[in-house]
């Protein structure tokens, strides 16, 4: 859990650093991802995109396009280590 995180549970405060690549706009998580999962662990895709502000059916459609970018590159990864 990062420094911010952290201080923002101990102080009950709201962070307001949206260059955080961890900040969401969800202020019941104190508008942090990691205070988030520090609370309420794993998440549904329900729970996931009612604090992204989208459908379940999204964050399904982003999450298959995530892991076929991850398959791949894990085989371009494989690719270049049994080429050298």
């Amino acid at each position: 859990m990062k420094k911010c995180a952290k201080e923002a549970m101990e102080t009950d405060c709201i962070c307001d650093k949206q260059h955080c690549r961890l900040w969401l706009n969800y202020k019941k998580d104190l508008n942090c991802t990691d205070v988030s999962i520090k609370k309420h662990g794993r998440l549904g895709l329900k729970e996931v995109g009612e604090r992204l502000g989208i459908s379940y059916v999204r964050v399904s459609q982003i999450e298959k396009e995530a892991f076929k970018k991850l398959k791949k590159k894990n085989f371009e990864l494989e690719d270049t280590i049994y080429n050298t």
